[in-house]
This record gives structure tokens, sequence and C-alpha cells, in this order.
């Protein structure tokens, strides 16, 4: 059994088969952050009561590096704690770790008010909305990433320079030449379903060594933690197999790690709400259509969410197949929001995610996106049928992390959607990315300028 009650965690810990839980909380990266505790600890006082743990988990950057701006201020606060409050339909056993279960949990004040610019509660808050109209949300995410020869700590001491590829070449879609990565993909593969993450498909990808693992959708608060859950296990597996993987969107000059995301609506009762057979444009329900146009309204100042880092934007460049524009289409990949399905599979796949994307944060900006079209009834316009990609009368993403900064910051929606506090708390996330990044020394700057300037 993988996915646990509480009485059955006693048990299993009774039996000397479970020893320690871990209580994790998704920080602004959607990393899983947390500590490990004592099973009867967490039973008998972590469980009813919560676990203190340093506000600054919600406001640090990659390095945890944390400083002013943010709308939790760590140094101001004497970097006191905040409490994680475990939700107990998320505990399961990791079978990469023997002995261990987790719990993900969300991050509340020590009075038990939720932080309100935690991703958890974020996408919660969108959710809760979604439910004022009677809808409720399903989402799958498929994540692609890399694997390379050599261990993690191989790679760091070569600075992550002529790593090896898992694959010699381009396996999209191939039966053959995965030799090399099946031991470890197949770990993984096998490990997610048995920590209760139902696959539906894998194959290999475009860039060498590159594998995508699709996992069957579910209530979207559900998707994020088993999507968080899967880049923490898959990367503790592969370290136990002594190979390295990825989800940066670029790693290099060949095809970026994408993260596309699915979504659809049902009503409370279950019922599909985007089809409707006896309307025109496929089948597409006027709700769908509102829906799908307020992604297209709210795209250029939301882009921030979807990809919040540097690197995010190398993927979204003219040439590589990642979108650039803002258009939609019926299975038109070359659009960044793609319709897709019939009848109660009908949904809209985002394609702007790449694989470093909050997933929390990417649900939560679709979702506000399209209420804005519900609730504005936003006209739809005709779907793109060529190749957006390369239509200039398209509108243009952001093209750079500053450039979804500003946009976030001057159009006025996010803080309207989200409030002004998780405005300006991603809002100086993305302006630390950028301080980091301008005050780095590349190596492409070695490169052109060491010798020759």
């Amino acid at each position: 059994m993988t996915t646990l009650t509480y009485e059955r965690l006693r048990q299993e810990a009774e039996a000397g088969q479970v020893e320690e839980v871990i209580v994790a909380v998704p920080d602004l990266q959607g990393r899983l952050q947390g500590s490990r505790l004592s099973v009867p600890y967490f039973l008998e006082e972590v469980a009813r009561h919560g676990f203190g743990a340093c506000v600054y988990l919600l406001a640090a950057d990659v390095e945890m590096n944390t400083g002013p701006g943010y709308a939790i201020d760590a140094w101001d606060s004497g970097f006191g704690d905040l409490v994680l409050r475990p939700d107990p339909g998320t505990l399961r056993l990791l079978p990469w770790d023997p002995g261990t279960a987790l719990v993900v949990a969300d991050a509340v004040w020590p009075g038990g008010e939720p932080v309100e610019v935690a991703p958890r509660r974020v996408l919660r808050a969108q959710l809760d909305r979604l439910a004022e109209h009677g809808l409720v949300a399903l989402a799958g995410t498929e994540l692609e990433f890399l694997v390379f020869r050599g261990s993690y700590r191989d790679a760091w001491e070569r600075r992550y320079h002529g790593l090896e590829t898992g694959t010699r070449y381009n396996v999209d879609y191939a039966l053959h030449g995965l030799s090399d990565v099946e031991p470890v993909v197949r770990r993984i593969r096998r490990e997610m379903v048995r920590a209760g993450l139902p696959m539906e498909t894998a194959r290999g990808e475009c860039h060498a060594g590159q594998y995508e693992i699709v996992f069957r959708y579910d209530e979207a608060m559900a998707t994020c933690d088993k999507h968080v859950l899967f880049k923490n296990g898959a990367r503790r597996i592969a370290e136990q197999e002594g190979v390295a993987l990825t989800f940066m969107p670029k790693f290099d000059e060949g095809e970026g790690n994408s993260c596309h995301v699915h979504l659809s609506l049902r009503g409370t009762d279950g019922s599909p709400v985007f089809a409707d057979e006896s309307a025109g444009d496929g089948g597409m329900s006027a709700l769908l259509r509102h829906f799908v146009a307020g992604q297209l309204a709210c795209l250029p100042e939301l882009t921030l969410l979807m990809a919040p880092n540097v690197n995010s934007y190398k993927r979204l460049r003219p040439g590589a197949f990642a979108p650039t524009g803002i258009a939609w289409g019926r299975d038109n990949r070359t659009c960044p929001i793609r319709v897709v399905g019939s009848g109660p599979s009908l949904r809209l796949e985002h394609r702007v995610p790449g694989g470093d994307a909050n997933p929390y944060l990417a649900v939560a900006a679709m979702i506000a996106a399209g209420l804005y079209g519900i609730e504005n009834r936003l006209p739809l316009p005709a779907p793109h049928a060529g190749n957006a990609l390369a239509d200039p009368s398209v509108p243009r993403l952001p093209a750079t992390l500053g450039e979804a900064l500003r946009r976030w910051e001057e159009g006025g929606l996010a803080a309207k959607l989200f409030g002004d506090a998780v405005a300006g708390h991603y809002a100086a996330a993305a302006r630390a990315e950028l301080a980091a990044f301008e005050s780095a020394v590349t190596d492409w700057e070695r490169v052109r300028g060491f010798e020759r300037l």
C-alpha cells in the first residue's frame, strides 16, 4: 500500500515498516522543502497541531537566498516560524526511500491564517473561485527531462560541461536507441506507480537523452502535488542509479524540456462543461470559448507564472518547437493554447510552461485567466489554422523574464486576479532571479572576450 491513512501509518510503524514521515511544503520554485519526523511524534503532535518551519522557505530564490521586497520579510520577522499543516490526503509511502512516508503540507501562520503567497494557497484561492461558479478543475501535466550518464556530483564537478547524454540521438517516439536510459526510466515509471501516480504513457523525446512520462489526470490540486513528488522522486532515483537528470527548460541549443498542462472543467456533479455537441465550433461550449478567450487576454501579463526563470525564455525562442506567439488552435501544436479532444475529453493544453514551472502557479494562472474570460464573457477569435510560430501577425509572448515582470507589474491583472500580496511577492521573486543573472559572468562571455576583447 502506498497511500496511507493516519491509522494505517500507525499500524505500519508498529510493524516496523515505516520509521519516518517527511512533512514538506512546496516552495516558490515548486520544490519540496521540509523535515523528517519520527512516526510517533508526527501522529501525536504534528498531525494535529502542525510543524514549525522558517518563514524564509517561502521567500527565497533557487540558492535559498532571501531579502527585502517579498511579502514575507524573513529579516524583519527575525526568521521566525510559520506552521506546516499536513494535508492527510497526500500521505503516501516513498518506494525509493524505504521506511519513509511523505505528506504535503499547507503553510499557515501561528494563528491559523493561511500564508496567502504560498503556492498551494495561490492555487486553492482560484479553485475556491471556481467552486463559486459550481465548477471543479481536472488537470494533467506532461513533464520532459534529460538523462545524462554520470552522477550529479560528476556533473557538478565538471560545472555541467561535456556531459554525455543518455541516448546518442533523437529518439522521439522511437522504440530503439533507449537501452542506455531504460534502466533508470523503467525504475522511475514503476516506483511512481507504486507511489500512487497512475501512468498513462512514456516515450523518448526529441533531444538526445530526453524522456517524457505522462501520468493520469486528477483533481487540479492532487495533480500538482503528484507533479512535485514526481520531480523530487525522479531525481532521487537517478541519484541512486548513478545518473543525473534535469528538468531545466533549456540545457543547451537542442530541444528544451516542456511541461504542457492539460485542463478541463466539470460541474460539481461531475458533468463535463467544456463540450456542447449541439454547438458549432467542433462541440465547444460557450463556457469553453470564454475560458480560452481568457487565456489569450491574460497570457501577456501572466506569463511570469508560467515561465518564472531566466532560462525559461531560452526555450521560448524563435526556431524552437515552443510557443512564441499568443494564439489558439484546434489540435495545433504551434499555438500556446491548443484545444484537443472531444466530448467529455474536450480540454485545453497550455504549452507555455517549461520543466521549471511551479505547477501550482501555472494551473492557478490558467484558472484565473479562464475565469476572467467567463466573468467578462470574452469573445473567442477564430482558431489559428497555420504555423503560429512563423506567422508575423500573431502577437508575441514576453521574450525575456524582464519583459514578463514588467507586464506582470504594470498591467494590473496580476493584482486584480491574485491580490496585491501575491503580485508583489512573485514580482520580488522575479527581480531576485534577474539580479542573480545580471551579476553572473557566463561561459559565453569568457569564450567571447577572454582573448579577443
